[in-house]
């Protein structure tokens, strides 16, 4: 298999958006070495530094945790009023003992799903994060290891966990792209369990704890997620999503020096993405963007069109201009269904890529005849050979 790229003659397809160069602004910045930024509803990144570079979660990996159990709830394995009980490892490890975060869950008690769920994502209990990852896998180990195979199922290989409440471990890597991604994934697909994220206080055994998320204090419209630190040398992170005049932004950043500058630099990055951009339409739902070629079809390529409007946030006031290319691997084997995902539309805001949208196949392309067939599969033999023997020489 390999990846097919073909670059889009952009001044009939965006025309609307394209012209003069960007007016000459200075770039935003910031101190975090890794950060990403990117609007909901498009998709569109916004801000990127070091988003594929491995960070260390910390507690934000809890994040992960949560989406495990928000899909066990989902599809009903488990409902918020079960109990899990609090095992001696759970209470070692992560309660209060252990001098880390924790809901303070009492050795050997039971407690109700929803209340872990709320120590968990409020108060960022490592006791609750054990007790939810043993009550569903068996063990912690088995759990982290569905977090990581989950993670490559969304799409997210980078994420990798060797736990499911941040202890620090070298095979407990992260990056700010990848977190972000699953964040946004979260929102959109758990409404009602996302609401946790945002509630301000926990109260269990008697000890109310507040929210550890900075974000929901100031005046942003943050409405949850978490952050995350183990100490310096591994820095402190965030991931967090705030809404503003029905848009909304989720953002990640990691490998800042204290919990100061982790809060300020978070603060400025969404401030920043709220007022610097506007969204604009390039692409109506089913507009034809280019073609695939096909093998063993009735025809020697499908159309791919889009299967929603895509709409690209770019700077406000100033005049973009965009590229774009169609990337997918190949080669793409017939029947087609009309309507499957075969293709990406990768949107670059200069060297940014600002958007990574599906393209679907605009009709149904039926199994050719076998000659039709035969003759693909001696080029595609033929081609292979050229790269294999020609042009790797």
């Amino acid at each position: 298999m390999r990846s097919y790229l073909r670059l889009l003659l952009l001044m009939g397809l965006f025309g609307p958006v394209l012209g003069a160069p960007v007016r000459a602004q200075a770039p935003f910045q910031t101190t975090a070495p890794h950060a990403f930024l990117i609007d909901a509803e498009s998709g569109s990144v916004l801000f990127e530094k070091g988003a594929d570079t491995p960070a260390t979660p910390a507690s934000t990996a809890k994040i992960m945790t949560a989406e495990l159990v928000f899909r066990e709830l989902k599809e009903g394995r488990l409902k918020l009023d079960d109990e899990f009980t609090v095992s001696e490892n759970a209470w070692r490890t992560g309660g209060a003992m252990a001098r880390g975060s924790s809901m303070f869950a009492a050795l050997n008690s039971r407690v109700r799903i929803e209340d872990l769920i709320r120590g968990l994502v409020i108060v960022s209990g490592n006791d609750a994060a054990i007790v939810l990852a043993e009550g569903i896998a068996g063990t912690e180990q088995a759990f982290a290891e569905r977090m990581t195979k989950r993670a490559a199922e969304l799409g997210l290989p980078h994420l990798t966990f060797r736990n499911a409440w941040g202890k620090d471990d070298p095979g407990q890597k992260v990056t700010a792209r990848d977190m972000t991604l699953l964040a946004a994934h979260i929102i959109k697909t758990y409404p009602e369990y996302y609401r946790y994220f945002g509630e301000r206080e926990f109260v269990w055994s008697k000890i109310k704890q507040q929210n550890r998320n900075p974000l929901l204090g100031m005046d942003l419209g943050a409405d949850g997620l978490k952050t995350g630190n183990i100490d310096e040398a591994s820095g402190y992170g965030l991931v967090g999503s705030a809404v503003q005049n029905d848009q909304r932004l989720i953002l990640a950043i990691y490998g800042l020096r204290n919990s100061k500058d982790r809060s300020e630099e978070a603060r400025k990055i969404l401030q920043w993405g709220f007022r610097s951009f506007e969204t604009r339409t390039v692409l109506a739902a089913g507009d034809s963007v280019g073609s695939a070629r096909l093998y063993g079809g009735e025809q020697m390529s499908v159309s791919l069109v889009t299967p929603t409007p895509v709409r690209v946030l770019v700077p406000r006031g100033a005049t973009e201009r965009l590229t774009a290319k169609i990337v997918y691997q190949g080669p793409i084997m017939a029947p087609v269904k009309n309507g499957a995902e075969l293709a990406h539309l990768m949107i670059y805001r200069g060297s940014t890529l600002a958007l990574d949208a599906p393209l679907v196949a605009g009709e149904a392309v039926p199994l050719g005849p076998l000659h039709r067939r035969a003759f693909d599969a001696g080029l595609e033999l033929g081609q292979s050979l050229f790269r294999t023997y020609v042009l790797k020489q």
